[in-house]
């Protein structure tokens, strides 16, 4: 009788130099595409408040990321996707406003930005209405598997009382790690929201 043999586990390898040259070229340095997704989700004629979404991603030591690469996924203004499964027929689209960007944090700084608009309140399949938020995907090196998350927005605080998502999330004091608490600045309203991966200040993330 033959015995059972079992498979090693084939070793980790954390994302190479190609996330950047094909996902987000520019910041590697190469100009590759007639197109590129970039951290500007706006235009002149979008509809809807203009604000910067900015921070860093911090390893479990505390130490910012300086390689990681972000994607952003929101509804307009009104509260809609640009999606043809968004069936919320009753707000309006906004074609100057696709809803989607890239980012890539800074080689030296590690910051990341996003200028964008302030969503507006999303009603969920099952009729809830969710506090104005955006959906965040963040990989980098040593993240085999991409994170998602979600960023509320600080001075919405009587809608993310309600909000059933940050309302699934058990520890009441963890739901802060969601929010973007908003600053004014000499070139507008600034929302700041810091990732953390690991340790005592881990941001939430879903299983989506």
């Amino acid at each position: 009788m033959l015995k059972d043999t079992y498979l090693l586990e084939t070793p980790s390898q954390t994302a190479g130099p190609y996330v950047h040259i094909g996902l987000a070229p520019h910041a590697a340095g190469f100009d590759i595409f007639d197109n590129n997704f970039g951290p500007v989700l706006t235009n002149a004629e979008t509809r809807g408040e203009r604000i910067r979404i900015e921070g860093r991603v911090f390893d479990g030591s505390g130490t910012p990321l300086r390689d990681v690469l972000l994607e952003i996924w929101q509804a307009n203004a009104a509260g809609r996707y640009q999606h043809p499964q968004d069936h919320q027929h009753d707000k309006c689209l906004d074609n100057n406003f696709r809803g989607w960007g890239r980012a890539c944090s800074d080689f030296a700084s590690g910051v990341y930005a996003f200028d964008t608009i302030k969503p507006g309140a999303v009603t969920g399949r099952d009729g809830r209405l969710m506090a104005p938020h955006v959906n965040l995907w963040i990989v980098a090196r040593g993240i085999n598997l991409g994170l998602h998350t979600r960023m509320y927005f600080s001075d919405e605080e009587a809608a993310n009382q309600a909000d059933p998502v940050l309302n699934l999330v058990e520890q009441e004091v963890r739901r802060n790690t969601l929010i973007g608490q908003k600053k004014t600045t000499a070139e507008g309203t600034l929302y700041q929201f810091d990732i953390v991966l690991q340790g005592e200040n881990e941001t939430v993330f879903f299983d989506v």
